[in-house]
């Protein structure tokens, strides 16, 4: 997750130049001393507004991150603890940006507390660790609910069976137990959070086919053909990803997505294609949390990262 993403600034930079521009050239026909001078007030106001994400995002990196945050992250993510100093900070401030820019919001007396919050800004910081270039797609609102729930989002009944659910357009829905579990054991391959969150890569495309809406489209003949065939795996009872898996293309992947950054080393001794096709769209090997291609560091994130 960048501080400053070049196309805002491009953008934000262009549309500045031109209706300051065109004020600054109507001004100076109107008032040839002074006029031309009209045009740096919509511009800057133009900057300011198309920057304050970025200029946000410097405030957050700027801060030390809490010692308890630092702490739980040591403890249930077993990612972070691979990290080398530079990674672990640049990981640290992408979980400060999770929890500063999304929301979280208990339901039916749920308490959405740190440890909850840090659940999936810990999901959201594992999954853009390798492509910092990228935002998480989807909404930015986080619901906790006491109980699995059904279709109809309401909970206790014979057909409460969800433990988490994405929205194309709409919250993220986890039951506060199956955040907390998550990363409770953090090899075990189930983690509600990163799935529902991998759901977000696949709904930024024309509906759920399990293609990832960042992968390359020459390469999405190639992953279709890959899922096809370790679903046929996974229903011959052949594959370690669990049956849920073969539900539908979508769901594998989401499965999938758990199974590569919670049993790496498993994975890449069974399903080898399976686990390199993920590495290369992460572009980062969870065995040893390297990046198989190195970030472009921006000058703003070194003098951010110092400070946290």
């Amino acid at each position: 997750m960048r501080i400053v993403r070049r196309s805002t600034v491009f953008t934000t930079t262009v549309l500045a130049v031109v209706i300051g521009g065109g004020v600054s050239v109507m001004g100076a026909q109107v008032w040839p001393t002074t006029g031309a001078w009209g045009g740096l007030v919509p511009a800057g106001g133009i900057l300011l507004w198309g920057l304050r994400g970025a200029l946000r995002r410097w405030r957050v990196a700027r801060r030390p991150i809490p010692p308890h945050w630092r702490s739980w992250l040591q403890s249930h993510v077993p990612l972070y603890s691979r990290l080398d100093n530079d990674a672990a900070r640049r990981f640290e401030r992408d979980l400060q940006f999770a929890m500063d820019e999304y929301s979280f919001e208990g339901v039916q007396g749920v308490e959405a507390t740190d440890a909850l919050r840090l659940s999936v800004a810990a999901g959201i910081a594992t999954l853009l660790h390798g492509r910092p270039d990228w935002e998480l797609p989807g909404s930015r609102s986080v619901l906790f609910y006491p109980d699995r729930f059904d279709d109809e989002y309401y909970g206790g009944g014979p057909g409460a069976a969800y433990d988490g659910m994405a929205h194309q357009q709409g919250p993220i829905i986890l039951t506060a137990a199956s955040a907390e579990h998550s990363w409770a054991r953090p090899d075990d391959g189930d983690n509600v959070v990163l799935h529902e969150l991998a759901h977000l890569f696949d709904f930024d495309n024309e509906g759920a086919d399990g293609v990832p809406s960042l992968v390359a489209p020459e390469s999405a003949g190639k992953w279709q053909a890959l899922v096809r065939t370790e679903m046929k795996r996974v229903r011959r009872g052949q594959s370690i990803l669990r049956p849920y898996a073969a539900e539908a293309p979508s769901e594998f992947f989401a499965v999938a997505v758990e199974v590569f950054f919670e049993q790496p080393h498993r994975m890449a001794d069974r399903h080898e294609d399976l686990f390199e096709a993920l590495v290369a769209f992460f572009q980062l090997d969870p065995r040893t949390g390297r990046q198989t291609q190195e970030p472009e560091a921006q000058p703003d994130e070194h003098q951010a990262g110092s400070a946290t």
